[in-house]
């Protein structure tokens, strides 16, 4: 991987800060009911458009994850005791958002026997519970490639499943340190012969992939039948974390849905500030 050459923001990555009155409420909300949303230990340059519309990823399992990924901007360490009373404070406040379409994701918890799959389960039935007319979006780990894992998420049908590749095989190993480029592909794939409808991924560009692999990954993809694509481009969140090999102008994302498109994607969503769950209500086709 190449250094940084490049430190300045092109002008398409200038994001307006967060403010709106539904911007307001909405954090009010996640504080007052103690949730994590990815939206701000991701550090997503979209929260501000996001929440001003009234909506957010939450994030379960707690903000404090197992593996120390380059690219990502939530805290790595020993996370805490799991809290079986999360799932009902994430549907609770589903139904007081009153959100039609729900993303949820997590850290990830190798530290556990079940990778958290229970509190995915609970958190998914409780939020059905409360809010019957919701889809659902699941933003899943790799589960350590744990089938009878991938199984359970299956078991309780989630509109989408989305489990994301973030990068080409070559850098896979540098940009995602404790996870494995097949095994994500394996993932995506029991997910499909599991009869999961919809399932979906996502790459950061600009790490010092050439447009070849995005090609090739894509086709990977593809070939275990990922209906939906992101592509977005990768944005430094600290010092401490990979730097930006070049910036993906606008015209270049447009060609690469193009040809997303036209290699049997569904649905691809590609664009400089594109994130996994951005206009996610768009993906229920």
């Amino acid at each position: 991987m190449k250094k940084a050459l490049i430190n300045k923001k092109p002008n398409w990555l200038r994001v307006k800060l967060p403010s709106g009155k539904k911007f307001r409420e909405l954090r009010n909300l996640v504080n007052n009911h103690r949730l994590h949303t990815i939206c701000e230990s991701g550090n997503c340059p979209n929260m501000g458009e996001c929440w001003g519309a009234g909506t957010a990823t939450f994030m379960i399992l707690g903000n404090i994850c197992t593996r120390s990924c380059g690219f990502c901007a939530v805290a790595t360490g020993k996370p805490k005791m799991v809290d079986w009373s999360e799932p009902e404070r994430v549907a609770r406040s589903v139904k007081l958002m009153d959100v039609k379409h729900c993303v949820i994701t997590s850290v990830d918890r190798d530290d556990l026997d079940d990778c958290g799959v229970n509190i995915w389960v609970e958190t998914i039935n409780a939020v059905r519970r409360l809010s019957p007319q919701t889809t659902l979006e699941t933003l899943i780990p790799d589960f350590k490639g744990n089938i009878k894992i991938i199984k359970k998420i299956a078991f309780v049908k989630p509109e989408i499943v989305s489990h994301n590749i973030e990068t080409v095989e070559r850098l896979t190993q540098q940009v995602r340190i404790q996870a494995k480029y097949k095994r994500s592909l394996l993932v995506l794939e029991k997910l499909k012969e599991q009869g999961v409808k919809r399932t979906k991924s996502g790459l950061m560009l600009g790490l010092g992939e050439s447009k070849e692999e995005i090609i090739s990954t894509m086709a990977d993809l593809r070939k275990v039948n990922v209906d939906i694509l992101t592509l977005g481009q990768y944005l430094q969140p600290t010092k401490k974390h990979l730097p930006v090999n070049k910036f993906i102008s606008p015209d270049e994302f447009k060609d690469l849905k193009l040809q997303g498109l036209e290699m049997g994607f569904k649905y691809v969503e590609s664009g400089p500030l594109v994130r996994s769950s951005y206009h996610a209500e768009k993906h229920l086709f």
